[in-house]
C-alpha cells in the first residue's frame, strides 16, 4: 500500500485519476445516468424527489422533472430548447427583414420605372401634342406590364391624368403630392390609393430649358413585392425540425456509447474497479511517479520506489530533496514533456517518459513512468556498432576508388578507417604496383598512404622502403593471404624484432594493439594494409578482424584497377611521346617552343609538328584525334606520318587538308567492319582536327586552313592578340566539303600560337569564354616563346587535366633582302651565261667562292630546262640561309622526271647532276607555273 502525507487523500485522488483517465474516460457521466436510472423508491435521491417542501414553484416542478432525466435526457431537452427559440428568432427576424425588404425594394422599382418613362423619347413631344392620351395611353400600359408595376400616370402641371390603367379615371386630378416634383424634383411616398396600401413616386418632365412641361408617377402596392419571408418560413420549418431529429438520434448515440465504454457496469461495479487501481498501479513493472505543480512528490508506486531508491517518506518530498541524479531531478521537476529520454541513476539506464496533468483541465503537476533499459541498451550498444560498420563498409565503396590514381586510392583506404575504425592506418605496396605492373613478392615494400588522429606517431613515414621480417605480423599475413590480429603488441616478440628501437618509441607512444591484412587481388598480394590502436583501451578481437578483411578486400579490388590503368596509360604515353617529335628541326624561319600535356584521365590524340619546306618556308601542323587510349595514340601517329608525306609534295594547306580527309575516312571503312561494331571494336577517326599553317620568312606570310580545329591566335610585335579570322572546315572523315586557305601578313617578331581544344574547352564554360582566358594570359605573357608556354600553362592548363594539351608558340623572324637575290631571265639559250655571272657575282659577295662552280653547273641545268621545255615568264631567285637555295620558275606545270640516261643518249643527264650535286631538290607547284629547287649545305 502506498502511504499518503503531506497533501490531502482528495488532492492525490485527483492525481492518480490523471493517470486513469484513459480507463475510465467518462465514469462520472456514466454513475450519474446510471443512478438516474436504477436507483431504488427508498434511495436518498427518491427520497429528495419525494419530499415536499414550502414554497415549491414551477421552477423548483422543472427542476425535479430535469433531474428525474437521464444526462443524455437532459441534453435532449436543452436541445429542444434551443431549437425552439431559434426557430421563433428566425420567424420574427424573417418577417420584418420581409417587411422591410418589400418597402425599399417597392420604393425602387417605382422611382426608376417613373425616371425611365419620363426620360424615355417622345414622352416631351406627347405632352406637347394635342392628344396626350392618345399618344401615352398605350406607352404607359404597355410599360406598366413590362416592368410589373400596379400603374403608370402622367400627368399635366395641375396634377389632371393623361393615363391610367382605368380609363374612367384619365382627366380626374391625380392622388399624392406633386409640390416637390414641380420644384423639379423626384418624391417618392407611401400612401393608400384607390387600389389600396401602396408606394409612389412622381418625376417631373422637364424640356430642354429645364421647365416642368408635365410629371410621371409609377406606384406598386406592397403585397405585389417581397414574399420572400413567406417562401423561407418553411424551410426554416423544416430545418427545426431537422434539428430535433439530428437531437433526437445525438441523445441516442450518446446513451449507446456510454454504455459501450462502460460495458454495462453500475455504480457498484464502477466503483469497485475504481478501488481496484492502486493495487494495479502498484503492480505493474514500469514505475510510476506523480508529481505536483509545486514539484512535491505526490504518489510512487513500488516499481518506481525500487528503481529509484527512494525512502519510505518520499511523498510529500520535494523531487530535489530525495537525493536523485541532478539529470532526473531537473527533469520531474521541471515536468516538461520527456519521452524515452535515457538517465543513468547509480548502475541503471532508465527510459523515462513524463506527460503534464493539466492538459485537459486536470490538477497541475506531472505523471513520469520509469523503465529499466539497462540489458536493452546493451543490445542496441551491439547492433548500433554492427550499424556503424556496415555504414563504414558502404563508405568504403562510395568514396575508396573515386580516381584511378593508386596513391590517391590507399590514402582514400587510409582516411576512411581514420578514426572510425582505427587510431592509425597505413598502406605499404610493392613498388611494381605503383608502376602499373605485378608485384613481385619478396621485394621490399614502399610506404604509400598514413591517416592518423596525430601527425607525429613514431611509425615509418610515407615514402620509406621497408621489408619486413619474417616474424613480423605484416609479413606472415602476406604469406598467409590472411589477416593477423596481434591483441597486445608489449608481447608481441614477432614485430617487435623488426626494429627494435622504432618498436619501443612505438609502445612508449601509447599504441598498444594491430591488426594487419594484405591487399589481395585475385592471386595477387598487391601489398598490406596495417591498422592501429591507441585511444581505445579495448584490444582488436576477432570481429575488427573480419571487419578489416572485407574493408581491405574492397580497396584491394580499387587499388588493382588503378594499377592497370596506370599500365596502360603509361604504355599510351609511351606510345604516344614516341610518335611525337623527339626535337624541332633546324630551321631559321621560326623561333618555337612548344609543350604537350596528356590527359590525366587517359592518353588522347592530340599531335603536331614542325616541317621544313623548300625555299627557306616552315610548315607547323598541330592535330587532335577523338577518344584517348591506345587506338587514339595510333590513329595520331598514321595521321602524323601521312602529313610527313604530303608536305613533301609541297602543297597548300587546303590541298593538304583535303587528301588528309581521303586519308581519314579510308581509315574509318578499313578499321569499321561489321565485326567491330557487333563487338564495340574501335571508334572511328571521323572528328579528328587539323590546322596546317606555311610561313615564308621572305614575304612574311603566313597561309593557314583549319579542319574543325580551334582558331589560331596572333600576337603581335605591340602585344596586342588577334584570333585570326581561318574558315572553320568540316572535321577530318566527313568529306565532300572543301577546304579554304587564308594568306595573313605576318610582322616580323610576331608570335603564331596553335593549340588544341583541350586548353580552350571546359565543362563548366563554353568555347568563347575559353579563349577570351586564352587572350588574356597571351596579352600577359612574356616576349619569347618559351615565356608564352610557361605563362598560357600555368594559367589555363589544370592540376588534373581530362583532355589532352598540345601548344605551338612560334616568333616569326624575316629574311632580309641582303639574302635574297632574284633576276628575270628572257626565253633565249643566250641568257643564261648572263645569270651565271650574276650569281657569281652574288655569291662572291656573300662569300660563298667555294659553291660557285656548282651553283653554276645546277642553275645551267635548270635556266636551260626551263628555256627549253617551260614557258614564260622565267625567274630565277636564290637563298641564303642554313643552306644555299636556287630556285628557277617557269610558267609551265610540267616536271621533269630524273632517269637514268644510256650510253649512247646525248641527253637526259642534267637532272642527275643535280641531285648529285644538291643536298635536295624538288618541284612545288604554284598557281602561274611551278618552281624547280635545289639547296647545297653551306660548307
Amino acid at each position: 500500500m502506498v502511504r499518503q502525507l503531506g497533501p490531502s487523500r482528495a488532492q492525490s485522488t485527483s492525481a492518480l485519476r490523471a493517470v486513469r483517465d484513459q480507463c475510465a474516460p467518462a465514469r462520472k457521466l456514466f454513475v450519474r445516468e446510471w443512478r438516474a436510472r436504477s436507483a431504488p423508491d427508498g434511495s436518498p435521491d427518491r427520497k429528495q424527489r419525494g419530499n415536499g417542501r414550502p414554497g415549491r414553484g414551477p421552477a423548483a416542478g422543472v427542476r425535479s422533472v430535469l433531474t428525474g432525466l437521464s444526462v443524455a435526457g437532459q441534453v435532449f431537452v436543452l436541445q429542444v430548447v434551443i431549437v425552439l427559440l431559434l426557430v421563433v428568432v428566425a420567424v420574427v427576424a424573417l418577417v420584418l427583414q420581409g417587411r422591410y425588404d418589400s418597402t425599399q425594394e417597392a420604393r425602387n422599382r417605382s422611382l426608376a420605372v417613373a425616371e425611365t418613362f419620363a426620360n424615355a423619347p417622345g414622352t416631351l413631344e406627347a405632352l406637347r401634342s394635342s392628344d396626350p392620351t392618345a399618344v401615352l395611353q398605350p406607352r404607359a400600359e404597355a410599360a406598366r406590364e413590362a416592368t410589373h408595376v400596379d400603374f403608370i400616370v402622367v400627368m399635366n402641371t395641375d396634377g389632371i391624368r393623361y393615363t391610367h390603367p382605368l380609363p374612367d379615371r384619365i382627366g380626374k386630378r391625380f392622388v399624392g403630392n406633386i409640390a416637390p416634383a414641380l420644384a423639379g424634383r423626384n418624391v417618392t411616398e407611401e400612401i393608400d390609393g384607390t387600389i389600396g396600401r401602396l408606394v409612389q413616386a412622381v418625376v417631373p418632365v422637364k424640356d430642354g430649358d429645364g421647365r416642368v412641361v408635365g410629371l410621371v408617377s409609377s406606384g406598386i402596392t406592397t403585397e405585389h413585392v417581397g414574399g420572400a419571408a413567406n417562401r423561407q418560413l418553411p424551410m426554416v420549418l423544416f430545418s427545426a425540425a431537422g434539428a430535433l431529429v439530428v437531437a433526437t438520434a445525438g441523445t441516442a448515440l450518446v446513451s449507446r456509447r456510454l454504455l459501450r465504454q462502460t460495458r454495462g457496469l453500475g455504480p457498484r461495479e464502477m466503483t469497485r474497479m475504481y478501488e481496484h487501481h492502486d493495487a494495479v498501479l502498484h503492480a505493474v513493472r514500469e514505475g510510476v511517479l506523480i508529481v505536483g505543480g509545486d514539484g512535491g512528490l505526490l504518489l510512487a508506486n513500488d516499481e518506481a520506489r525500487r528503481l529509484l531508491g527512494l525512502p519510505d517518506d518520499a511523498e510529500g518530498h520535494h523531487v530535489r530533496d530525495l537525493g536523485l541524479e541532478p539529470g532526473t531531478a531537473e527533469l520531474l521537476a521541471s515536468g516538461r514533456v520527456a519521452t524515452d529520454e535515457v538517465h543513468l541513476v547509480k548502475d541503471r539506464l532508465l527510459a523515462v517518459n513524463q506527460r503534464p496533468t493539466d492538459l485537459r483541465g486536470g490538477p497541475p503537476g506531472s505523471v513520469a513512468t520509469l523503465r529499466d533499459s539497462t540489458e536493452l541498451r546493451a543490445l542496441s550498444g551491439r547492433a548500433e556498432v554492427a550499424r556503424e560498420r556496415l555504414d563504414m563498409l558502404y563508405a568504403a565503396g562510395a568514396g575508396i576508388g573515386t580516381s584511378l590514381d593508386v596513391t590517391r586510392t590507399t590514402e582514400e583506404l587510409a582516411e576512411l578507417a581514420v578514426p572510425r575504425f582505427a587510431d592509425f592506418a597505413t598502406v605499404d605496396l610493392f613498388d611494381a604496383v605503383l608502376g602499373g605492373e605485378q608485384p613481385e613478392p619478396g621485394t621490399e615494400l614502399r610506404r604509400t598512404a598514413f591517416a592518423g588522429i596525430r601527425t607525429d606517431p613514431p611509425l615509418y613515414p610515407v615514402g620509406r622502403r621497408i621489408r619486413f621480417v619474417p616474424s613480423s605480423p605484416q609479413a606472415r599475413s602476406v604469406l598467409a593471404g590472411r589477416a593477423i590480429i596481434e591483441p597486445r603488441l608489449r608481447e608481441a616478440q614477432g614485430w617487435q624484432a623488426q626494429d627494435l628501437e622504432r618498436t619501443a618509441q612505438t609502445l612508449q607512444y601509447g599504441i598498444h594493439s594491430l591488426i594487419t591484412a594484405p591487399l589481395r587481388a585475385g592471386s595477387l598480394i598487391l601489398g598490406v594494409v596495417t591498422f592501429w590502436r591507441m585511444e581505445n583501451p579495448e584490444p582488436f578481437d576477432a570481429e575488427d578482424r573480419a571487419l578489416a578483411e572485407e574493408l581491405v578486400a574492397r580497396a584491394a579490388v580499387s587499388i588493382d584497377n588503378a594499377r592497370r590503368y596506370t599500365r596502360e596509360h603509361s604504355m599510351a604515353v609511351t606510345l604516344q611521346r614516341s610518335l611525337l617529335p623527339r626535337s624541332l628541326p633546324e630551321q631559321s624561319a621560326l623561333d618555337i617552343a612548344y609543350r604537350y600535356r596528356p590527359a590525366q584521365s587517359g592518353v588522347g590524340g592530340d599531335w603536331f609538328d614542325v616541317l621544313p619546306l623548300s625555299g627557306a618556308r616552315v610548315a607547323l601542323v598541330v592535330g587532335d584525334v577523338v577518344g584517348h587510349g591506345l587506338h587514339a595514340a595510333a590513329t595520331m601517329g598514321r595521321l602524323r606520318t601521312a602529313v610527313h608525306n604530303f608536305s613533301a609534295l609541297d602543297l597548300a594547306p587546303d590541298e593538304l587538308l583535303g587528301l588528309l580527309d581521303e586519308l581519314v575516312a579510308r581509315i574509318d571503312l578499313d578499321e569499321v567492319d561489321e565485326s567491330d561494331a557487333a563487338e564495340g571494336g574501335n571508334a572511328p577517326v571521323t572528328g579528328a582536327t587539323c590546322l596546317y599553317a606555311i610561313y615564308d620568312p621572305v614575304v612574311q606570310r603566313c597561309s593557314i586552313a583549319r579542319a574543325g580545329h580551334p582558331p589560331p591566335a596572333l600576337v603581335r610585335p605591340d602585344g596586342s592578340v588577334e584570333f585570326l579570322d581561318v574558315p572553320a572546315g568540316p572535321p577530318l572523315g566527313l568529306g565532300g566539303l572543301p577546304f579554304e586557305t587564308v594568306d595573313v601578313e605576318v610582322a616580323e617578331d610576331s608570335r603564331l600560337v596553335l593549340y588544341t581544344d583541350g586548353l580552350v574547352e571546359d565543362r563548366e564554360w563554353d568555347i568563347d569564354t575559353g579563349l577570351d582566358l586564352l587572350r588574356t594570359a597571351l596579352e600577359q605573357a612574356g616576349t619569347s616563346p618559351e615565356d608564352t608556354c610557361r605563362a598560357v600553362l600555368d594559367s589555363r592548363l589544370p592540376a588534373r587535366p581530362s583532355d589532352d594539351v598540345a601548344l605551338i608558340v612560334a616568333r616569326t623572324r624575316a629574311l632580309g633582302p641582303d639574302r635574297v637575290a632574284a633576276w628575270d631571265v628572257p626565253s633565249d639559250p643566250a641568257a643564261v651565261a648572263e645569270v651565271r655571272a650574276s650569281v657569281i657575282r652574288r655569291l662572291t659577295e656573300w662569300g660563298l667562292e667555294d659553291l660557285t662552280f656548282t651553283t653554276e653547273l645546277i642553275l645551267s641545268e635548270l635556266v636551260t630546262n626551263a628555256i627549253r621545255y617551260g614557258g614564260s615568264p622565267i625567274r630565277v631567285r636564290v637563298l641564303r640561309d642554313r643552306s644555299l637555295i636556287c630556285e628557277v620558275f617557269d610558267s609551265s606545270s610540267t616536271a621533269p622526271h630524273l632517269r637514268y640516261a644510256a650510253m649512247t643518249d646525248e641527253g637526259g643527264r642534267g637532272l642527275f647532276l643535280v641531285a648529285q650535286l644538291a643536298e635536295r631538290w624538288g618541284t612545288r607547284y604554284l598557281p602561274g607555273g611551278k618552281v624547280i629547287w635545289a639547296e647545297q649545305p653551306l660548307l
